[in-house]
């Protein structure tokens, strides 16, 4: 008897792990941008021609900062709305300032990187969006994966 205490106890943690909105949102920013970090490949400078590995390496860390930063928006959400749990049914209102924040971050870290650092450069093929010329390929990136994440975790935290 013992034992079924044991194993439901792990199953109930478990399921508990799951009901933590950040999980959700990690999980699926991570699959989501490290499919489109490979996909825009070829309007960064330099990236179609890395060996492998470290076209692996630059994408994953890439992809690491996507997740920080839908974090970031999914916090500055549920700080303004006052819940983490507005993921479960998210309103227009929320959606666009999760979707906002990612992309005012993503304006100001490709301003940065490109026109400051110059640690990244686009490729020719990267159309560049005014007034700071970001380019049009990672502002697409912030507005229609926030929003599939948005969907797809609300749905896993509803069990549906």
């Amino acid at each position: 008897m013992a034992h079924d205490t044991v194993e439901q106890q792990r199953a109930d943690a478990v399921s508990n792990l799951w009901r933590v909105p950040e999980l959700p949102i990690a999980i699926l920013s991570f699959a989501l941008h490290f499919v489109w970090e490979f996909l825009q490949v070829p309007a960064y400078e330099g990236m179609a021609t890395l060996p492998h590995w470290e076209g692996i390496k630059t994408c994953t860390a890439a992809t690491a900062g996507d997740v920080g930063l839908a974090l970031l928006a999914f916090w500055t959400t549920a700080v303004v709305f006052r819940s983490r749990r507005w993921i479960m049914h998210p309103r227009p209102p929320q959606l666009a300032l999760f979707v906002a924040t990612g992309v005012v971050l993503t304006v100001g870290l490709e301003f940065y990187y490109i026109e400051v650092t110059g640690r990244w450069v686009y490729s020719e093929l990267m159309p560049r969006i005014p007034p700071f010329g970001t380019g049009l390929t990672p502002l697409l990136q912030w507005l229609v994966i926030p929003l599939l994440v948005a969907s797809l975790s609300g749905r896993v935290l509803r069990g549906s």
